[in-house]
């Protein structure tokens, strides 16, 4: 995983600056939204890793956003399919609330307890998604992904957001409200900048390859 504080001006922040994207989710929050981070996610096959259940709240409550007026816009850049590790979540478990969690490993997972209540009463889906299909969801909304069986690779782009009336109340690792200045739809097509990585701020990995992570044309 390969995450950014800022979008920049190549062509994933020219997706996350787009009116497609980041207006859709101003329309979904009611709310002028900035970027709070971008993240590649890539299982590989045989060897890409499960998330296990969790809200992502559960992990940027600890940064001290008093409210969860946050949503993250999941793009597949492969096909996502249950046996390369698709995203599952549970319909409406954004309704619940914040959930406790706990850490295991590296991981934030939720309260296996009220999980299971939660599963008893609402529905579990597996978002099956081609190429260039975006997926938008709450903070609270409870998700996780399986590992990469498969011999068919599983890319994603992340774009998540906050809210401008959602300021944190500390300093932490992920930038502060800096207004996102939008681009048109046709931004994307017509940016040739693949590379360039000036003012997308790359916090892990430390070491960084940009052309290691230009997406090949799905297996």
């Amino acid at each position: 995983m390969t995450i950014w504080g800022h979008p920049g001006n190549d062509v994933s922040g020219m997706i996350s600056r787009s009116e497609k994207v980041a207006g859709t989710c101003e329309q979904l929050l009611g709310d002028e939204v900035y970027h709070y981070h971008g993240k590649l996610v890539t299982k590989e096959p045989f060897t890409g890793g499960a998330h296990l259940w969790h809200q992502d709240y559960g992990y940027w409550y600890i940064n001290e956003f008093l409210e969860p007026n946050m949503i993250t816009a999941f793009i597949a850049l492969d096909k996502c399919e249950k046996r390369n590790g698709c995203l599952q979540i549970i319909e409406s478990s954004h309704k619940c609330g914040r959930l406790d969690h706990k850490l295991e490993g590296q991981l934030t997972v939720t309260d296996p307890t009220r999980l299971d209540k939660i599963m008893d009463r609402f529905s579990m889906k597996y978002c099956l998604l081609n190429p260039g299909d975006a997926l938008f969801f709450h903070c609270n909304l409870l998700h996780c992904s399986g590992q990469n069986s498969s011999a068919y690779r599983r890319w994603a782009l992340l774009t998540v957001y906050n809210t401008v009336s959602n300021q944190s109340c500390k300093p932490h690792h992920h930038p502060q409200y800096i207004r996102l200045e939008k681009v048109p739809n046709t931004a994307i097509k017509s940016c040739d900048k693949f590379t360039d990585l000036t003012d997308k701020r790359i916090l892990v990995p430390k070491t960084f390859d940009p052309k290691q992570v230009i997406p090949k044309t799905p297996a």
